[in-house]
């Protein structure tokens, strides 16, 4: 049976081998900025929070379709986002690399390209648009490519999110990488099942920061979480349905939402 996940990465491999037979393997990085680290900023933040930028999800369909980077993160930022996560899949979730580029642009906070890495080129790609760290799903990679892809990231100065959905995923951590989240949405299904990360976290690296992902919709949950170890709380949907998600973000972290 296909999955939303296989149809996604099929669709992701294919962008991919059509860059590089026409731009070759690597991608030349373009950029000025110097990256900052996320996981730190992650555990020394008061909020943790990584606020996501989407506009659409295969599960939800459009959720902010007209939404615009250089309004929403910087407004993300001044609420007491920890960090941002852009999402940059284009045909799945409506984003674009011009999306992380506006957003490096509008904003001095640690950026996040949410993708579906499957090659190096799309590390270097954004090293180039102003990421700060990138996402590996232990779904969607084998073990090698894992440990590959994050020294590739390391040597461009780039953090890694590992993120699983489950414990056995855990088998494909590999102790370069910098911090390890918890999908509480199955990618096959796209069912969501907010307490997953709470069951998880016991299981999870000592030694690597922890980060809470999807589902999350009160300042509560976060609280909770935080005391079983978890520093970053990435959350999307939440927001982004409102009409001024940096608004949300507020309310949330005063516990009005």
């Amino acid at each position: 049976m296909t999955t939303i996940l296989d149809r996604i990465l099929a669709t992701k491999r294919r962008e991919v081998e059509a860059k590089t037979s026409l731009l070759g393997h690597t991608a030349e990085v373009t950029t000025n900025h110097t990256p900052i680290s996320l996981s730190r900023t992650l555990v020394q933040s008061p909020s943790g929070i990584i606020a996501e930028f989407k506009r659409r999800s295969p599960s939800k369909g459009e959720i902010h379709p007209l939404a615009l980077p250089g309004e929403i993160v910087p407004a993300y930022e001044a609420a007491g986002a920890a960090a941002c996560s852009v999402l940059t899949d284009t045909v799945y979730f409506g984003g674009s690399l011009n999306d992380l580029a506006v957003a490096r642009e509008a904003a001095s906070l640690p950026l996040l390209r949410k993708d579906f890495i499957v090659s190096e080129y799309q590390i270097d790609e954004a090293r180039s648009y102003g990421a700060d760290a990138i996402l590996l799903i232990a779904a969607a990679l084998t073990a090698k490519e894992i440990r590959r892809f994050t020294l590739h990231a390391h040597s461009l100065g780039l953090e890694v999110l590992f993120e699983i959905h489950n414990e056995r995923e855990l088998d494909k951590f590999c102790p370069e990488i910098d911090m390890v989240g918890v999908n509480n949405r199955d990618l096959a299904t796209f069912v969501t099942d907010p307490a997953l990360s709470l069951k998880a976290a016991a299981a999870l690296p000592s030694d690597t920061v922890k980060v809470a992902e999807s589902g999350l919709t009160s300042i509560a949950e976060v609280e909770q979480l935080r005391q079983v170890g978890y520093s970053g709380f990435l959350i999307g949907e939440t927001f982004m349905r409102h009409d001024h998600p940096g608004e949300a973000l507020s309310a949330f972290l005063e516990g009005t939402l």
